[in-house]
């Protein structure tokens, strides 16, 4: 068996990796790429193997850097079948749909502009019918039940504790009278954190792919965000201000809704209004309706026992039609207004960002990753001038930014992990998902609990696994 890293590779977003054995290929993940746009765009373009060749491929989560490019690659030849959880599956029917339309959007405006240049028109990525076409090929599981994969493999979810439906894969490979087993962690949660049961620690493997992101970073705990989060409303209101949240349409929102639902009842927050506008997030709240299987037993005794919708209260309101998120730029007084894109590269955030950033009384409040060269991490590092839909804008409102909210398992997390795993049976450690610096930072952090057998490939290398 092999493994070939095509994505995630020293950077965060477009995971994609290739397992061989000897005769098959299963793809872990089909993330879009983003960032530099041409950049992005050429390496989502080109996938470097032959889509017809995967036999079948396995989804972590529906996060967009993990699922994006299901549609181009089905498009392409692919023609097996897409396992996944139950919940990844609903998500992936509505998000994957969400960035077809962004895709058509994107390549209507850049056709404007060279229309105007006499330069060749440009193609979508994949267009909503392409993805609509991708979801025939998802087959939809619970946790902890194997699977068949492919002659020879199988394969059983379980808990990440990233975002609901997220897993991880563990993959379990016979060829030639030989038994290997390789899990590969997608994003890996936190403990403690609302809706969703903890990761589930796996003991038992020869090899680990694991994630990277926060692999030099501790975050805040996770019992510091409610009274955080209550400070930063209450002092925002004191002074009058707005507080503006961009947030990932899926785990986020539904995390920061939440929290402001224990809040309110709690009275620990001023009674104002609060709205998440995005239909994204609106559709994904539906989606998490769907599923209470996947929620922890605090949601449970919360909410759930005394008929109570975690995710619907009576100061929140969810806004889908554009003439109700344009009055928002009218409203008087103090509100709370969540709204995607998370790393705020589009949607409806940068009319409200564009509106509000700056007046000295309003907050920004960061509460997710932001990658590099996005004006999400821009605001993080608090340029004075940032640019919104082509003019520049002086950054006058505070930024305030909240990593104990992160979804992702901080460097701590990650190695208490690793230090479970049975280290003597453990033949390699391969690091995915994270900027060089905490790559390097979460190698070194393994090679002081003792296990030196760390690796950090680069795009295209392979990785003989015998």
């Amino acid at each position: 068996m092999k493994i070939q890293f095509w994505g995630a590779v020293r950077t965060v977003t477009g995971s994609r990796h290739l397992v061989m054995t000897e005769n098959r290929k299963i793809l872990l993940d089909c993330g879009l790429f983003q960032g530099h746009r041409q950049e992005a765009n050429e390496k989502n373009q080109n996938f470097h193997f032959d889509p017809a060749e995967i036999s079948s491929m396995i989804l972590s989560h529906a996060h967009i850097d993990h699922s994006g490019n299901i549609p181009h690659l089905v498009r392409s030849g692919f023609q097996g079948n897409i396992h996944a959880t139950s919940a990844t599956l609903d998500l992936c029917s509505v998000m994957l749909r969400d960035s077809a339309h962004i895709q058509e959007k994107d390549a209507e405006y850049v056709n404007k502009k060279h229309a105007r240049k006499g330069l060749p028109l440009v193609e979508p990525l994949y267009t909503t019918e392409d993805a609509r076409q991708s979801l025939n090929s998802f087959v939809g599981y619970g946790y902890n039940r194997w699977f068949f994969v492919a002659n020879g493999v199988k394969a059983i979810f379980r808990e990440a504790g990233h975002i609901l439906g997220s897993a991880q894969v563990l993959l379990e490979v016979n060829e030639n009278g030989r038994q290997t087993r390789l899990l590969f962690t997608g994003d890996l949660g936190r403990k403690h954190i609302p809706i969703l049961r903890d990761p589930f620690q796996v003991e038992e493997i020869d090899y680990l792919i694991i994630e990277s992101t926060y692999g030099g970073r501790y975050h805040a705990p996770v019992t510091e965000v409610k009274n955080e989060l209550a400070a930063v409303v209450s002092r925002t209101v004191a002074r009058g201000g707005k507080i503006i949240v961009p947030a990932f349409s899926v785990g986020r929102t539904q995390e920061l809704v939440y929290y402001l639902h224990e809040l309110f009842n709690e009275k620990k927050i001023p009674e104002i209004p609060i709205f998440v506008d995005s239909p994204l997030s609106v559709n994904v709240t539906e989606v998490f309706r769907l599923h209470p299987e996947c929620y922890d037993a605090e949601t449970e005794d919360l909410f759930l026992r005394h008929n109570e919708d975690p995710f619907g209260f009576e100061r929140l309101q969810y806004i889908r039609k554009v003439e109700e998120s344009k009055q928002l730029n009218n409203h008087k007084g103090s509100c709370i207004i969540i709204s995607a894109s998370g790393m705020c590269e589009a949607g409806r955030i940068l009319h409200h960002l564009k509106n509000n950033i700056e007046n000295p009384a309003n907050t920004i409040l960061i509460v997710g990753y932001m990658a590099q060269n996005t004006l999400g991490r821009k605001l993080v590092e608090r340029w004075k001038k940032v640019k919104i839909f082509g003019e520049q804008y002086d950054l006058r409102s505070e930024v305030i930014v909240m990593n104990a909210f992160s979804a992702h398992a901080d460097r701590r997390e990650l190695l208490d992990y690793i230090s479970h795993l049975n280290l003597t049976r453990l033949k390699g450690i391969y690091l995915v998902h994270g900027e060089e610096d905490q790559i390097e930072a979460l190698k070194d952090g393994i090679q002081e609990l003792g296990y030196q057998r760390v690796y950090i490939p680069v795009e295209g290398e392979i990785y003989d696994l015998t």
